[in-house]
């Protein structure tokens, strides 16, 4: 059976409300091997992650509150989500106790920073010197920047046998400044901006700070991220199937 990981969604509170999730993040899931599965807000963190697999928590168009990582709210700071925020938050730690696969992509790479005890820069053009523009204009399937990797590393392995420059797309005014605890800068941007990171102590933890299930046909390179998450939560399918 394919493993099966988990997408958080977005939710629309307008009536009718709706959950939104992108389909290429469940697209990406499947051409990897695995079988997306997107929880409800409320539903049982310990009944979800016992069902599952593996963790995707997936970006939007919000922010993390400053509060949350002990800092107050600065000009440039965006709107938050509170409420996806407190249920991703319960989802992330409790799989990280669990040694769960995971993967965190845009603010789901700065929450994993933050439950780490980690910060964030809240608007990189108000904080960062001579930052790039991390909000690209163009279509993000299209890379916006280069990426330096740092080896051995995730991001490493999984951009190995691509003969090209690894380039990435860039939708984030924040980004992650002080690492959290057993966390490690895998990739950074030309500016020096944070791009990837993981905890090397833990099965497969990993943070991405682009969108690599939209850029599987531009740089394909970015595939093998998901093929090695699910790669990852293979065992743990396999360990369940036995139990059952």
């Amino acid at each position: 059976m394919r493993p099966i990981v988990l997408l958080t969604p977005d939710f629309e509170a307008e009536a009718p409300a709706r959950y939104v999730l992108k389909r290429s993040y469940a697209d990406a899931i499947l051409a990897a091997g695995g079988l997306p599965l997107i929880p409800a807000y409320g539903a049982s963190v310990e009944e979800l992650l016992a069902a599952a697999d593996a963790l995707v928590v997936t970006g939007g168009a919000f922010d993390i509150p400053p509060e949350s990582y002990g800092e107050t709210q600065r000009a440039g700071c965006g709107p938050a989500k509170p409420g996806r925020t407190l249920f991703e938050r319960e989802l992330l730690e409790a799989a990280l106790e669990r040694r769960m696969p995971i993967l965190g992509v845009c603010g789901g790479m700065q929450l994993l920073n933050v439950v780490r005890g980690g910060t964030l820069f809240q608007d990189l053009g108000s904080e960062v010197p001579d930052a790039l523009a991390h909000e690209q204009e163009g279509p993000k399937e299209l890379p916006s920047h280069g990426l330096s990797i740092e080896t051995p590393s995730w991001i490493a392995r999984a951009a190995a046998t691509f003969t090209q420059s690894a380039e990435v797309n860039s939708t984030h005014h924040q980004a992650v400044h002080r690492l959290g605890r057993g966390l490690a800068v895998s990739a950074r941007a030309p500016d020096g901006v944070i791009e990837a990171i993981e905890d090397p102590e833990l099965p497969f933890v990993v943070g991405v700070q682009w969108h690599p299930e939209l850029m599987m046909e531009t740089q394909p390179w970015n595939a093998a991220i998901y093929r090695l998450l699910v790669k990852a939560a293979e065992p743990k399918r396999r360990a369940r199937t036995v139990l059952a």
